[in-house]
C-alpha cells in the first residue's frame, strides 16, 4: 500500500487487502461486535490498522481454518481481540482474491447406456397381446326385386260376419242393447279386440 501503515484505509481498500468483497465486511461488522470502524458523515467506513488486524485475523479463522462464525465469536470471548489480530497477514501483504463460482456455467452432460447384462428386465410376464381391432359389421345386401317378399293379403275374414255362434252372434245381428246384453258380450269383445290388434299387428309387419 501507498499509505503510511498508520494510515485510516476506506471499505474497499481493506477489502482489495484482504481480497474480499466490500459486502463480505459488512457482514462481519454485523457479526462480530468486536469489528468497530470509524464512521464519518454519510456513513462511510474508515478502518485503523488494529481494525484490519482484526478482520485479517477473522478471516484466516474463517477461510482458512473452517472454523464456523459462532467458534470464531467464541474465541473472540475466550482468548481476546489479541489473540485473533496476531493471526492476520501483514498490513503490507496483499491476499490474492477469492474467485467465486459461476453459477450460470451449464456443464454438458452426456448419459451413458449401462451393459445389457446390468440393465433390469421390466417384463413382468403378464403382458398382454395386443387387441385386435373390431372389424366392421357386414352391411346386409339389398334383396334383388324378384326375391322381395310379397306382400301379405288381408285375411278374407275382417268384413265377415263373426262364426263364434251365441252372444256374438246375437250382438252381431242386434241394433239396440240392454245392460244386460252389454255385460254378457262385454268379455267377448274384449277378447274380440284383442285378435284385432293382432291381426292388425301382423298386417303392418
Amino acid at each position: 500500500m501507498s499509505k503510511s501503515p498508520d494510515a485510516f484505509r476506506t471499505i474497499s481498500e481493506v477489502a482489495d487487502w484482504l481480497g474480499v468483497q466490500a459486502h463480505v465486511l459488512r457482514f462481519w461488522e454485523s457479526r462480530f461486535n468486536q469489528v468497530k470502524p470509524v464512521k464519518r458523515a454519510g456513513g462511510r467506513r474508515y478502518y485503523r490498522p488494529n481494525d484490519m488486524r482484526l478482520l485479517g485475523g477473522i478471516k484466516k479463522l474463517l477461510h482458512e481454518d473452517g472454523i464456523t462464525i459462532k467458534g470464531v465469536q467464541r474465541i473472540l470471548r475466550e482468548q481476546g481481540v489479541a489473540h485473533v489480530a496476531a493471526l492476520s497477514q501483514g498490513l503490507d501483504e496483499v491476499a490474492e482474491p477469492e474467485t467465486t463460482k459461476n453459477d450460470s456455467v451449464v456443464v454438458p452432460f452426456t448419459s451413458k447406456s449401462a451393459p445389457a447384462s446390468e440393465q433390469i428386465d421390466l417384463d413382468l410376464g403378464d403382458s398382454k397381446a395386443a387387441p385386435t381391432p373390431p372389424q366392421a359389421a357386414e352391411v346386409p345386401q339389398a334383396k334383388p326385386a324378384s326375391e322381395k317378399t310379397a306382400p301379405q293379403a288381408e285375411p278374407e275374414y275382417l268384413d265377415e260376419s263373426p262364426l263364434l255362434g251365441g252372444i256374438a252372434t246375437q250382438a252381431w245381428n242386434r241394433t239396440e242393447f240392454d245392460d244386460k246384453l252389454l255385460k254378457q258380450i262385454a268379455p267377448v269383445a274384449k277378447d274380440l279386440r284383442a285378435v284385432l290388434n293382432r291381426i292388425e299387428n301382423r298386417s303392418a309387419g
